[in-house]
């Protein structure tokens, strides 16, 4: 099963043959799969198509150009982002300006972001089969 629209996989294939220069650079760092994280890039979402994501962690990332401060982008970002986080995953803006100055480090924190983060095996483990959350019970 799916989690994006036909009309998604058909841009994210053509926005990777177009990636911005903060967003190749960091793909330069993650598609090396560092520590063993894996990151999609230009992953399609429901009717969206994020810079990068992190399945294991349910991350979504983006990466903010001077764009996103204009006209209507912020509030499309926010609703955007609602959409997505009501999805069950989590976002993460980085400026482009900060991918610019040292995308090692950009890519440094986003590993250790998604190390950090509980698998989704792991949430799942804290329900009983009954659905009681046994969560508190382990503490």
């Amino acid at each position: 099963m799916y989690d994006h629209e036909p009309e998604a996989a058909i841009r994210a294939r053509r926005l990777r043959k177009d990636m911005s220069l903060p967003e190749m650079l960091l793909w330069r760092l993650l598609r090396a799969k560092p520590m063993g994280v894996k990151f999609r890039r230009q992953h399609p979402i429901g009717d969206f198509v994020v810079d990068f994501y992190c399945h294991q962690a349910r991350t979504v990332i983006e990466i903010d150009g001077i764009s996103h401060d204009m006209g209507d982008q912020p509030g499309f970002d926010t609703r955007r982002d609602g959409v997505i986080a009501e999805m069950g995953n989590t976002i993460v803006r980085i400026p482009a300006r900060d991918v610019l100055s040292n995308p090692a480090a950009v890519a440094e924190s986003l590993v250790a972001l998604c190390l950090a983060s509980p698998f989704p095996s792991a949430l799942s483990a804290a329900i009983s089969p009954r659905g009681e959350d046994l969560s508190g019970v382990c503490n």
